[in-house]
């Protein structure tokens, strides 16, 4: 994904480490408090550990300082349902506290709190905190929000409490204001999810493997909703026998868990257990345990409903993007089952080489560009059936709408096909036509042959994200450049995959690189104007660190990650590099890059030690 400044005001999200320098003015946060001699380690079984966190069942779970703090009254609203916590807005000398004891589990190395958070107030100051809202857990304080912070709508915090794993710790809200002039601080969907292993099982194969997916959907009038069948075809690859499997309902991030966007039910082939991470992952128990070799298939219906709102899933007016919203497998490896919770920064979408076919019937008055190659058909009176099918991808995304739709065929021979919305010229449609066919040719040329068939470009100025990549299909403003980065990303994420959450330069850095090449940039100023915000920030670093400091994602991700790849190109020279490239390509073709083998290749092509380039560039792995 290409981001845009806009992004640093769509996903405030904050972390333990950075909320002192995220708010202004705020109380210094203190370091973790180490836990006691933990417990030893145990499997870690994903949870969400707060209870009534949407304030649905009135206070249960939770001790209010007085019976105002919890409720549906008029005045404020609910993120979601009809409840929240409304601490203070009295407008004279007060105090409100709402607080729960939660019980994060030992054995599991990840511990994230979210909540979502409004603040109105009648203080008109720019400079002073005359109310405040603190936010603890334990001993900890984590942030400290006032007055200052005042914001339209709700928006969502996340701290990492990972340090508090094997401890029964209270989870506490204190809300003060002084003696005139109200502030409101309104609280809701809190959720404290856990996940990962501490101890991860010695077997690294990535499984379930070699997934089949083979889904049937039908559309309302408006292509807003979707209702079906989808069923999954996968295999154990690895030694350890396999008894869950884990479903990603990425969307689920954009509605809360009282009115989910995407809805599984009626599961077959196994057991369908709880909702964890915010409800974007759905553990399915299988009916009996798999050994290596051996294959299942798991089937559910399917309910998709698209909110409103230009983004990667939403829709604008007339047109539907349709991302992330096919429950996709999670990955199990040596670290345990990956199910990190979605970011809004970047992505968070990791998953293996699979199949699709996918089956979209729709009104024909809508057009329906999708991953794959697609075929239509007459379906009933005024209904068209598409036909999307796509081999060795990693996910699956389509769109909906009375497009403008204008197709080409590159040099080399892949067919493009451009979707406007209304409002895109046909002369901006055009050059993004003959940016597509360059990009892709000069991508192809430098990594390896585009494998699937069509590419399509929905084209619309009003993504506030800039552009987003899914294979064989992306999303995108009216802008060369960023085109021919979305079309990169069918390389690094698409053929060569990548934990997007854990090493988002990965796919990030390899693409703004490739986008360089491509527009016959060398990066010569690159490194014009570097600034290390601190010594924690690397190149390297998880999205878990760059949404505690997303004004520095793009920055570091994109800028120095192309810039140190720029300096590797001159380290090794031109040739080298761009053999090096091609062949790490060729040898990741439908697998998995990782940082410890990218450096490894890098090594094995120069007889010079490239440890202090490493050390330098802050590539670490």
């Amino acid at each position: 994904m290409r981001p845009t400044p806009h992004k640093a005001l769509a996903a405030s999200v904050l972390v333990l480490a950075a909320s002192a320098a995220a708010l202004f003015p705020a109380t210094p946060a203190a370091a973790a408090t180490p836990p006691a001699a933990a417990p030893a380690a145990a499997a870690c079984t994903p949870a969400q550990v707060v209870g009534n966190g949407g304030f649905e069942s009135g206070t249960s779970s939770w001790t209010q300082s007085s019976t105002t703090v919890i409720t549906s009254r008029t005045g404020q609203s609910a993120h979601g349902g009809t409840a929240f916590a409304w601490l203070d807005g009295v407008g004279s000398t007060h105090t409100d506290t709402l607080s729960q004891s939660v019980t994060i589990p030992s054995g599991c190395s990840s511990a994230s709190l979210t909540f979502w958070l409004h603040i109105d107030t009648a203080e008109t100051t720019s400079s002073t905190a005359y109310d405040k809202l603190t936010a603890k857990i334990g001993s900890t304080t984590l942030a400290t929000y006032s007055n200052l912070n005042k914001a339209t709508g709700y928006a969502q915090k996340t701290f990492d409490v990972s340090a508090f794993a094997g401890q029964t710790v209270t989870l506490a809200f204190t809300g003060t204001e002084d003696s005139s002039l109200q502030t409101s601080f309104v609280l809701d969907d809190i959720a404290l999810n856990t996940s990962g292993d501490t101890s991860p099982p010695a077997d690294s194969t990535r499984t379930p493997a070699a997934p089949a997916y083979t889904v049937n959907l039908t559309s309302n009038t408006s292509g807003t909703g979707w209702t079906g069948h989808e069923s999954v075809t996968f295999t154990n690859a690895s030694a350890t026998a396999l008894s869950e499997v884990y479903l990603r309902l990425w969307d689920n991030y954009h509605g809360t868990c009282s009115a989910m966007p995407i809805v599984v039910s009626n599961v077959s082939g196994g057991t369908a257990g709880s909702l964890s991470v915010a409800c974007t992952a759905l553990q399915i128990s299988l009916a009996s345990p798999l050994a290596q070799g051996q294959s299942a298939t798991i089937g559910f219906d399917l309910a998709i409903t698209v909110p409103s709102g230009a983004d990667r899933f939403g829709y604008d007016g007339a047109f539907v993007n349709i991302g992330n919203a096919l429950p996709v497998l999670a990955v199990k490896d040596g670290a345990g089952w990956h199910l990190d919770p979605y970011t809004n920064n970047g992505e968070s979408f990791y998953s293996l080489a699979a199949d699709f076919k996918v089956t979209l019937d729709h009104p024909t008055s809508l057009l329906v560009p999708a991953t794959g190659t697609s075929v239509d058909t007459a379906g009933s009176s005024g209904r068209t059936v598409t036909t999307a099918t796509a081999s060795k991808v990693r996910d699956f995304a389509w769109a909906a709408g009375p497009f403008t739709k204008i197709s080409g065929t590159s040099t080399a021979g892949t067919a493009i096909n451009i979707y406007s919305v209304t409002g895109i010229s046909s002369s901006s449609a055009q050059s993004m036509l003959s940016t597509a066919k360059s990009a892709v040719d000069a991508h192809a040329a430098r990594f390896g042959a585009y494998p699937y068939g069509e590419l399509d470009a929905v084209i619309d100025n009003n993504y506030w994200f800039g552009g987003m990549e899914y294979p064989g299909f992306v999303l995108d403003l009216v802008s060369t450049t960023a085109l021919t980065h979305e079309i990169g990303h069918q390389w690094f994420y698409g053929i060569v995959g990548d934990d997007e959450y854990n090493s988002p330069w990965l796919d990030e850095a390899f693409t703004d690189y490739a986008t360089d090449l491509a527009q016959g940039k060398t990066g010569t100023s690159c490194w014009s104007s570097v600034s290390w915000a601190s010594s924690a920030e690397k190149i390297t670093n998880s999205m878990a660190y760059w949404d505690a400091h997303s004004s520095r994602y793009s920055t570091v991700v994109y800028g120095y990650g192309k810039c140190a790849l720029h300096d590797l190109r001159r380290q090794l020279g031109d040739t080298v590099m761009a053999n090096l490239l091609k062949s790490y390509a060729a040898s990741h073709w439908y697998g998995v890059s990782t940082t410890a083998e990218f450096k490894a290749a890098a090594q094995a092509v120069t007889t010079t030690d490239l440890t202090s380039f490493w050390s330098t560039h802050r590539i670490d792995g």
